[in-house]
């Protein structure tokens, strides 16, 4: 058993609030479960830090880029620090949606249709008949993303502001109409399955952080067929890209598509939220894992070359 766990968060994607938070209570769920933890907000001087602290186990409490991309992965494998979640190839997957979707595709998960464009044509003119959805393809948390509704005359502009934080390179994909709904894999697991409600306009960063901001349903109130199918969409998401430890694959499921609706697959999480809000702390609840009993199987679950 591990004894000195080093908890890995902030860091400077523009998921480094989230990350602080998903970090500080895992680190008192480890502290209350027994670990020693030294928490670290992760700077560019993350080698030598680790290096002085010399942790038997890296939490990797990071979202975003460098932290959930395969980056961190690969510094802590070069160190030889067992770490937490996915290895370098399959973080680096996961957080490419459009190399992710590929995957996911020849896996036989289904997805829905995208092309990736600049900032200039996607606001010049429509590169696909609405409705769409524009978003980042290698970032999380629902950040810069807009929905083009059916009818709407022209696309997001705001895509153009002088402020923008972004890439140059956004993913449109073709909207789907319906419900969210997501499941956790743990260990090979499919947990249950979510059904997020929201009155915000989607499932957005103050819908996912702000209390109150989603209404979390669980078990999904779907048929059986479709929630099976959505665990085992999950599982099949979880082993295309060669994740380990604890995944979350989001979906979106419109019922009105035929006898079974369409269900599509919109992206896996290889870091997902551990927050108070968070979705996989719910499922793992919900199949009898307590907060304190999910973080320290991870922390077991740890190792180099995932």
């Amino acid at each position: 058993m591990a004894t000195h766990v080093a908890v890995l968060k902030g860091g400077w994607s523009n998921e480094r609030e989230v990350s602080l938070n998903s970090g500080a209570q895992c680190a008192e769920a480890l502290r209350n479960a027994g670990y020693r933890v030294t928490e670290i907000d992760v700077g560019r001087d993350i080698a030598r830090v680790l290096a002085e602290v010399k942790p038997d186990v890296a939490f990797n409490a990071l979202h975003g880029r460098f932290g959930e991309d395969g980056l961190i992965q690969g510094l802590l494998e070069i160190q030889g620090i067992p770490y937490t979640h996915s290895g370098v190839l399959a973080s680096a997957l996961a957080m490419d949606k459009h190399q992710a979707k590929v995957m996911f595709k020849a896996a036989g998960v289904p997805v829905t249709d995208h092309v990736i464009a600049s900032r200039d044509e996607i606001a010049r003119s429509h590169v696909m008949a609405p409705p769409y959805v524009v978003k980042p393809y290698n970032d999380g948390s629902s950040v810069n993303v807009f929905i083009v509704k059916d009818g709407q005359e022209h696309p997001p502009q705001e895509i153009l502001r002088s402020d923008w934080q972004g890439d140059e390179d956004l993913m449109v994909e073709r909207f789907i109409p319906g419900r969210e709904l997501t499941c956790a894999v743990m260990g090979g697991v499919a947990l249950g399955v979510i059904e997020i409600d929201t009155d915000l306009a989607f499932y957005n960063y103050e819908a996912k952080y702000e209390t109150g901001g989603s209404r979390h349903v669980l078990p999904a109130p779907v048929s059986p067929k479709i929630y099976e199918k959505v665990q085992k969409m999950s599982l099949k998401a979880h082993a295309a890209l060669g994740c380990r430890g604890v995944t979350r694959s989001d979906f979106r499921y419109d019922p009105r598509g035929g006898d079974d609706g369409e269900l599509v697959c919109l992206e896996i999480n290889t870091q997902p939220g551990m927050t108070k809000t968070s979705l996989v702390p719910e499922l793992a609840a919900h199949a009898g894992h307590s907060f304190e009993q999910l973080v320290s199987w991870i922390v077991e679950d740890a190792s180099c070359n995932r």
